[in-house]
């Protein structure tokens, strides 16, 4: 065969990237040699082209590493025949039994709309309780429960377009720069074409996306309803009142004001409670009054809070206050978490919903929805949201649970009594497409599911937009899709008729229909006009954002253009916001303040962005960033292992990054490590479950630990082409590279001989097997390579501090077939020789870019704009995610 022929490409298929909710199009390609490769799909409206470096490194996480690829019962394989039928009769034995509200289910924002379309239809319909909700509850309940107070119904109104409209973007509770790059990038690129627009970002931290603000307001965290409450009355006092707009499309705005003059009377007030400097809020809020196009931008930092409901209430005030809704670059827009967090709510996903956004407490819906569906029953009550949720099952009031494509041992607060109650949980069946996520490792019954790349379906991003997810690989195993596997569970609990699907575009079509019937333009969520389309239309159909009717065939952008609202009288509601502050606080035990959220490259619990060597290249182990002051007090240095400890008696152990970018007196730590990646870094385990009282969400901003110095016997690490069986590491994380394995590693026990366990750890039978060390044993000092047919394949360095040599030039070994005699001489080193380059710290992960590298070409070049650094190394050229990290290096 030439080679032309080896390397033949595949058809090249059109999908939605399956990380956040910017919803990015992707063109994947797969050649006859396996190799996938995948690019910015620039006709799809989310992303032009754009990727992240998570995107752009999907090819890396297609893999058959770790999956799950047979069904399992006891850890045993197992037919999907014997698998489904004793889902089904365990079931069944536990409802007649204890009723249907003994069973739940536990679904994921990461799962299709026709995924969550039959687990929500089997639940509630059929089975007939509500005890379903889904991993959103933890990021976007708190906004779906504002936008029914303020609109009637949970819509996003605006859409991307506003962002390069807007004449003033304000970015809230957001880290937009690393949790929605493509978004940022999209920001960046319209500051740019339009110098006339202004950033504000407000956030406790100063993070990477305040590198493009004009104005950063770091406020006290927890205070956001009080700076908005400000705004909403300094806005009045200017004369800023849109009153035409009020009087005739609003209600509430006289408590609402009330309320807002009484918490934040002043700009000296909001300053103080803010602990903002005074002219900080003024210029704020004369930039707010004097840009009619202003687009406030919330995520995370808004909603994870025990009053989120409220801090989104109070930021959509502003908006109805001033009319700035439901026109071009203006208006309230919330970034959903998950790719396919709005699918969900737009199928009923979490507990207290019902599909195509009736609701589940109208007596008027349940009977239209159960009408529909032809079910014996509907459920008729809320169910119990995800932390409740896992509390009745700790309790044995639930006593079977099905998790779907969620890790919640990880992501949940409280995750050790998560933990604990699927372990006392009389069935846990748990559906995934890896087979040892710290949840998994817990279940009962395993079922295989396919992944990105294997799966076909829709997915609806931020701004309403509807796009095709696409198959491009075959199933590996016995994997199935979720919708499969839910509806074949359905047929054995005697549903077959209400579950004929046979592919994805059946249950579509059957959800464009629901959301439709009887609808009479009382619900703005409508796709009725796809109600019809052919498997044909459905396979070829392209990005559309809903309401897809007759009247609107082709989508629409923006919702509220008219001025009608989903309400009874059709008008948007002001709430009346009564600041509250967090529920936990410091206190001389435990006086810092936590805070949780992502790093750049890894995705919720890494279960894929883990398996990717160029995603795990920049952070390779979560960590605590702590004010250089704080540290001193604490005689913690940079780099040092840390302990953090919690009022639930957890703790948690992690690398301290100090950082005058934190605020003194409050922690910032990564959510992404689990068991499979670190010995004890999961930050879940660290926060109590305490909620939003409307929408359940928990508060995972702000927890209150103590910190102190892990100081070890040793400390060490590990470059290997295999996992080694760790024995004496109290502490360890591991990260994958490319064709090895990394571990730091720090411990309390010593082996009688550095040597000897090196040689037991590492060794592998191999032809021209050798050995380099050094051995001190006295000061606790051990270095070793073992390098086979002169092939670097291992090393090991055990230091009495936790000061080590750089591993970046190791690394680069593990790259080479073969290793120079001047290499060798410098492995103990761990440095290069002269004439070779050590590129550093990866800073560009598309591109493979080390600081190293950018520093010495900085100063040699004299480069003085990330633009510049573009020209001359190609990093911040691509996704862009690493910009703010070039323009920190520029400074």
């Amino acid at each position: 065969m030439s080679d032309n022929k080896a390397n033949q490409q595949g058809p090249l298929t059109r999908t939605t990237c399956p990380y956040c909710g910017v919803g990015c199009g992707v063109l994947a390609q797969m050649n006859d040699r396996g190799i996938v490769t995948v690019k910015g799909d620039e006709t799809h409206p989310a992303n032009f082209g754009r990727l992240c470096s998570k995107g752009t490194a999907l090819s890396e996480t297609v893999y058959l590493d770790e999956r799950l690829l047979y069904p399992e019962i006891l850890d045993e394989q197992v037919s999907w025949e014997q698998a489904l039928s004793t889902v089904a009769g365990r079931f069944q034995e536990i409802i007649a039994e204890h009723g249907p509200d003994a069973v739940a289910f536990y679904v994921s924002g990461q799962l299709l709309t026709e995924d969550y379309y039959v687990a929500n239809k089997l639940m509630k319909g059929f089975i007939g309780s509500a005890n379903i909700d889904t991993n959103s509850r933890l990021c976007m309940s708190s906004v779906v429960a504002a936008n029914k107070r303020a609109f009637g119904e949970d819509v996003v109104p605006g859409c991307y377009d506003d962002l390069e409209r807007a004449k003033l973007i304000v970015l809230t509770g957001s880290n937009t720069a690393w949790c929605h790059p493509v978004i940022y990038q999209r920001i960046v690129r319209a500051k740019k074409d339009n110098p006339d627009l202004l950033v504000v970002n407000i956030d406790p931290r100063q993070t990477q996306t305040s590198s493009i603000a004009d104005l950063h307001l770091a406020l006290r965290p927890g205070t956001d309803s009080i700076l908005f409450n400000g705004l909403l009355a300094w806005l009045d006092s200017a004369g800023e009142h849109n009153a035409l707009f009020t009087s005739h499309f609003t209600n509430g705005l006289e408590a609402a004001m009330k309320m807002a003059k009484d918490t934040a009377p002043s700009i000296e007030v909001v300053a103080e409670k803010c602990d903002l400097a005074v002219d900080e809020v003024k210029k704020f809020y004369r930039l707010f009054a004097r840009t009619e196009r202003s687009v406030t931008v919330f995520s995370q930092g808004i909603n994870q809070s025990s009053s989120g409901v409220d801090k989104v209430n109070s930021i959509i005030n502003c908006h109805l206050f001033t009319g700035r809704i439901g026109r071009p670059g203006m208006g309230p827009f919330s970034l959903t978490g998950q790719p396919n967090a709005m699918g969900g709510r737009e199928v009923g996903g979490l507990a207290n919903q019902l599909a195509a956004h009736m609701e589940l407490t109208n007596e008027g819906d349940r009977e239209r929805v159960k009408r529909f569906w032809q079910s014996p029953q509907i459920a008729d009550k809320e169910g119990h949201k995800a932390i409740d949720l896992f509390n009745a099952i700790h309790v044995g009031k639930v006593k079977a649970v099905w998790i779907i494509a969620t890790n919640p041992v990880v992501s949940l607060p409280e995750a050790d009594k998560v933990k604990a109650a699927l372990e006392k949980c009389e069935l846990v069946v748990v559906s995934d497409c890896v087979r040892k996520t710290d949840t998994a490792q817990l279940a009962h019954i395993r079922l295989p599911a396919t992944t990105w790349g294997e799966r076909d379906g829709t997915v609806t991003n931020s701004e309403r937009c509807i796009s095709r997810q696409r198959s491009f690989l075959q199933a590996p195993g016995m994997a199935k899709p979720d919708w499969w596997i839910i509806t074949e569970v359905a047929k054995r609990m005697g549903f077959a008729e209400a579950f004929p699907y046979t592919r994805s575009a059946d249950i579509f079509r059957e959800h464009a229909r629901l959301s439709g019937f009887e609808n009479d333009h009382s619900r703005l969520f409508d796709i009725s006009g796809l109600a019809d389309i052919t498997n044909q239309q459905y396979d070829a159909l392209a990005p559309i954002q809903w309401p897809i009717t007759k009247q609107d065939p082709q989508g629409r952008a923006r919702l509220y253009t008219d001025g009608r609202f989903n309400t009874a009288d059709k008008k948007a509601c002001f709430i009346a916001v009564e600041p509250r502050p967090p529920a936990t606080v410091p206190t001389d035990e435990y006086p810092f303040v936590l805070n949780t959220g992502r790093v750049r490259d890894h995705w919720h619990t890494m279960t894929r962005t883990g398996m990717s060597p160029r995603l795990s290249a920049h952070t390779i182990e979560s960590y605590v960033e702590i004010h250089p002051d704080d540290a001193r007090s604490h005689a913690i240095d940079d780099a040092e292992l840390v302990e953090l400890v919690s009022p639930l008696a957890t703790s948690i152990y992690v690398r301290a990054r100090l950082s005058d970018k934190q605020q003194r007196g409050s922690l910032f730590v990564p959510i992404h490590w689990n068991q499979q990646f670190s010995s004890q870094a999961a930050v879940g385990s660290l926060i109590r479950a305490v909620l939003d009282p409307i929408s359940g969400q928990p508060e995972f901003k702000h927890s209150v630990v103590r910190i102190k110095p892990c100081k070890a016997r040793w400390y060490g690490f590990i470059i290997a082409r295999r996992k080694p069986a760790l024995k004496y590491a109290k502490y360890w994380a591991r990260s994958r590279g490319k064709g090895f394995w990394r571990y730091e590693l720090a411990g309390e026990d010593l082996p009688e001989d550095w040597s000897e366990h090196a040689h037991a750890l590492l060794n592998q039978p191999g032809e021209d097997e050798s050995w380099v060390e050094f051995y001190d044993k006295a000061k606790n000092h051990y270095r070793a390579a073992r390098i086979i047919n002169d092939r670097l394949d291992s090393c090991i360095f055990i230091f009495s501090s936790h000061v080590l040599p750089p591993r970046d030039w190791l690394i680069s070994l593990f790259q080479k077939d073969t290793i120079s005699s001047e290499e060798r001489a410098n492995l103990l080193r761990g440095e290069a020789p002269h004439e070779q380059a050590d590129t550093g710290r990866i800073v560009c992960a598309c591109f493979n870019v080390g600081e190293k590298t950018l520093r010495k070409t900085i100063d040699e070049k004299g480069l003085r704009s990330v633009e510049e650094i573009g020209e001359q190394l190609r990093a911040g050229t691509n996704c862009g995610s690493c910009k703010p990290e070039l323009a920190e290096l520029l400074k």
